[in-house]
């Protein structure tokens, strides 16, 4: 039996580069799908979890793309790690984190999206960045692409439903590989792939009003993404022999609400297309036999070429990830009680307890997803992302107590060396946004997941100045005894 973590276990954090780098009109950058998504600071809470302002369309995308300096859009100067980069690995180093899984910004690499050359500046912004990092001795994990992809891409060519967009990415990747693979240790094509389902302007840059059967633009623009992740881990075992390349979702666990087979039912479904169609697609080579039904129901029609099945079979990839922040329930009834999540309106568990944004807390369902997840695939694990979304004070004399969120991470982290102890190999951890950066999912930074402060509200005023939580001294010492030390 396996005792506590493995020595050389990963510890790291994780950020986004449309949520926390900023510096979108610098270093030659080209305007991204994130940089166009509205501040909701003006709504009301009761109206930012309604999502009011969460669907994208033409309108407001139009209207996005001809604002040409910062505007109302927050993911444009994010915590403005383009200027502090230095710093901020500085404190990850500090902290003693061994890894860390940023993501590069496709626009900055390539303006347009559909460039023969990329641009060079973005390039050496890069090199710069990993650089810091090797300094320091950590290891290095990034995400191609988490959502922001170059809007001329969506303008000219309709986003993922167009086939076009595989070779566009791959010559993107192509090109990350040429440049950066021998200091990037880890590669995630895709960032929570199945976001394309539950938020596609998000996940696969679909505009709802410019579709007219969404479900199978939807699915059409998957296909494309799964083509382009399997010519993407061909591109790096070639290039790059003995790289490794994985795959992300978001992960959501469900409990049937009831022992009633109906919800029992309902809940292997829930598992099926929430989570294992995007999984066994990409870890096990082949669109599962369920998926047949579901799109027979929805009358969606998937149209593949020549050579698909077989790029699929062929390139699967090396391990699998996935962000995890809460649980739900799966019912047939219609007037179950709803609570907020990542990514989705989620049905409520009356036996969790819920942050201040409806999301609820649930340690065990993490130690669930693991031995689930390692039973079906049996290759490595790494949590991509874990962590809580919380308003912090600071207080007059400059520190912030967030006890709330050494409380979360603990629980976790309990949980994830219970998951390793029934035998689950799990080799990497990266909290989310393990400095504070606009939240992607309501927009805003007053909801805070760093364990470092950065001073910036919602409108993007402030200093930028940043700060050690008493989160980030917990971290360090749970990072220094390898988990041991918790408490």
């Amino acid at each position: 039996m396996r005792k506590g973590f493995p020595k050389d276990f990963l510890w790291g954090g994780a950020t986004a580069a449309s949520q926390v780098e900023g510096g979108f009109d610098r270093g030659g950058k080209g305007l991204d799908t994130q940089d166009c998504r509205p501040n909701n600071a003006h709504l009301s809470r009761t109206e930012r979890n309604l999502k009011i302002n969460k669907q994208m369309t033409t309108e407001k995308f139009q209207k996005a793309i001809a604002c040409r300096d910062k505007g109302d859009y927050p993911f444009r100067w994010g915590a403005e790690q383009y200027s502090h980069y230095k710093e901020d690995i500085a404190l990850f180093a500090e902290m003693g984190m061994k890894l860390y899984r940023l993501s590069i910004s496709w626009a900055r690499i390539f303006p347009n999206g559909d460039e023969e050359t990329p641009n060079e500046e973005g390039l050496q912004y890069y090199r710069d960045v990993f650089a810091e990092c090797k300094k320091y001795g950590m290891k290095i994990l990034v995400t191609m692409l988490h959502y922001a992809v170059p809007v001329h891409l969506v303008t000219e060519y309709g986003g993922w439903k167009n086939r076009k967009m595989i070779d566009f990415f791959c010559r993107y990747a192509e090109t990350l590989f040429a440049n950066f693979g021998d200091v990037v240790d880890y590669w995630l094509p895709f960032n929570e792939i199945n976001a394309g389902k539950f938020n596609p302007y998000n996940g696969v840059a679909l505009l709802k009003d410019q579709e007219e059967h969404y479900e199978e633009a939807i699915q059409q623009a998957l296909h494309h993404q799964f083509i382009a992740n399997a010519r993407t881990v061909k591109l790096a075992h070639e290039m790059l022999p003995g790289s490794k390349v994985g795959c992300m979702i978001a992960r959501f666990c469900h409990y049937p609400a009831t022992c009633h087979p109906e919800d029992v039912m309902q809940q292997i479904h829930d598992e099926q297309y929430s989570n294992w169609y995007f999984t066994d697609v990409m870890v096990r080579g082949y669109y599962p036999e369920y998926m047949d039904r579901y799109f027979e129901n929805k009358n969606i029609h998937i149209r593949m070429e020549d050579g698909d099945t077989e790029l699929l079979k062929q390139y699967t990839v090396d391990f699998v990830s996935f962000s995890y922040y809460f649980t739900q329930v799966s019912t047939t009834d219609s007037a179950w009680e709803k609570t907020d999540g990542n990514l989705i309106v989620a049905a409520k568990n009356p036996y969790l307890q819920a942050s201040e944004w409806g999301w609820q807390k649930d340690a065990m369902g993490l130690r669930i997803t693991l031995n689930q997840v390692y039973d079906r695939y049996h290759i490595p694990i790494f949590i991509a992302e874990n962590g809580l979304g919380a308003v912090d004070q600071v207080e007059e004399d400059g520190s912030i107590h967030d006890p709330y969120r050494i409380e979360y991470l603990r629980d976790h982290i309990k949980a994830m060396r219970d998951a390793v102890e029934d035998g689950v190999d799990l080799f990497g951890y990266t909290p989310w946004g393990i400095i504070d950066l606009v939240s992607c999912g309501s927009i805003e930074m007053s909801k805070r997941y760093g364990v470092i402060y950065v001073d910036c509200d919602d409108f993007g005023n402030g200093t930028f100045k940043r700060s050690k939580k008493d989160s980030f001294y917990w971290y360090q010492r749970c990072i220094r005894t390898n988990g041991e030390e918790l408490e």
